[in-house]
């Protein structure tokens, strides 16, 4: 049946971690237009391949690029049911060797679970990706070199991508064949789309000044949703009126898209997303973005995983706590804390340095592996961490909890 492009074609509510849910409401036409091409032009689907992202059908992800964007382009797609570690971390590489998989997409809570559980386990299997996505957060550079070099076996193109269940398809990612890799990076605006990053007041932060601030996109564009279901004065509110240069105003450059992230834009135009603005610890003036400590914390060979929170501090405002879990048959030791230390301070300097590196058996978790930095904040902020049962590991907050009282408390 015929449909007008601009009737809807399905809600997708994003978290509630901004406040509440919100229902953004994706048309027929454009939407679909626009998935179809990013799948074709970023994707690099062509009919002869065989496609496998790795996601939840359910999220924006599985709606866009396993359902939408690949079946109007009538690619050969893989759908799969479970977590891709069981019964044991060789299953998604042993699923692409049987199906000759030749796309691969997946996000980094993904790759970092495979690289902790079966850091080896790709080379086990005959299988041959030309292409490999990575989507849904920022991935550190050495997550990315083990997904480069040993699940793509330093053959398959990576783009790393940016978007929002707001924006319906990619927004930033380098271009396969056309634009280099860049590693931590998503790479510059995809085509039609101009980002833009602006500081709190609306200047503009210029490309190349290593200054992160608020990152916008100056133009509408096909797949961007149609308004928040029920709540149109919010839609307004909450993305474009921060920005708007004239609120009288009926002309589209009057109006930039505010995404919520923060980013850094490079000398050569690519951009480094930090994650949500509300994920940039504000020290001393100085503003830092959690994922580039974490990602430094990650150049140390035994570390798995990190994630960073922001600790109240009467002189500096905030300032970084940081949780590592360790890659299997490595152990906790004060050294190796303050190696950990040490190396956020190489990278990053003297400002970023964490107060305290706490070494942990391993993170709290959701049943998807995304790790629960809500938790670990109240924990160290001596806060209710809320209701927990129903992480997939809720003991993890007991014992953490338990080691950062008694170690606060000696200090």
């Amino acid at each position: 049946m015929a449909m007008p492009a601009e009737a809807p074609l399905f809600l997708m509510y994003t978290s509630g971690t901004t406040g509440k849910p919100k229902g953004a409401q994706h048309s027929t036409g454009g939407y679909l237009a626009y998935v179809a091409g990013t799948s074709k032009y970023i994707q690099d689907i062509h009919l002869e391949d065989v496609y496998w992202c790795l996601a939840d059908i359910g999220w924006i992800t599985g709606h866009s690029y396993i359902v939408y964007g690949p079946l109007a382009l009538c690619a050969s797609t893989v759908l799969y049911e479970g977590v891709p570690t069981y019964p044991d971390a060789g299953r998604p590489w042993r699923i692409a060797q049987n199906l000759d998989v030749n796309i691969f997409h997946t996000a980094p809570t993904a790759i970092r679970a495979l690289r902790k559980l079966g850091p080896d386990e790709p080379q086990k299997y005959n299988y041959h990706f030309k292409h490999m996505t990575t989507v849904g957060e920022p991935i550190e550079p050495e997550v990315w070199k083990w997904y480069y070099y040993t699940v793509g076996k330093g053959e398959a193109v990576i783009v790393d991508t940016w978007w929002q269940t707001e924006n319906g398809g990619f927004l930033c990612s380098t271009v396969p064949a056309l634009k280099p890799m860049k590693p931590g990076s998503a790479g510059p605006g995809v085509p039609g789309i101009h980002p833009i990053v602006y500081d709190e007041d609306g200047n503009v932060v210029p490309p190349g000044s290593g200054k992160a601030g608020n990152i916008c996109i100056q133009n509408p564009w096909p797949g961007s949703f149609e308004t928040i279901w029920r709540d149109r004065d919010r839609y307004v509110s909450q993305y474009y009126e921060k920005y708007c240069k004239n609120r009288n105003s009926k002309r589209w450059q009057d109006w930039p898209y505010m995404t919520g992230d923060a980013a850094v834009v490079a000398a050569d135009g690519y951009v480094r997303i930090l994650g949500r603005i509300d994920d940039v610890i504000n020290v001393s003036g100085h503003r830092l973005g959690t994922k580039e400590i974490e990602s430094a914390a990650l150049t140390v060979a035994e570390v798995a995983e990190a994630a960073v929170v922001p600790v109240k501090h009467e002189v500096k405002g905030k300032e970084p706590d940081l949780y590592v879990s360790l890659k299997p048959g490595f152990h906790a030791s004060d050294d190796l804390a303050k190696r950990i230390q040490d190396a956020v301070v190489s990278e990053i300097g003297a400002i970023a340095r964490p107060r305290r590196v706490w070494i942990v058996s391993d993170m709290p978790k959701t049943r998807s592996g995304k790790i629960m930095r809500r938790v670990l904040s109240a924990i160290s902020n001596d806060t209710d961490v809320g209701d927990v049962m129903t992480l997939a590991n809720p003991e993890v907050v007991v014992e953490i909890r338990k080691m950062v009282q008694e170690k606060l408390g000696s200090a």
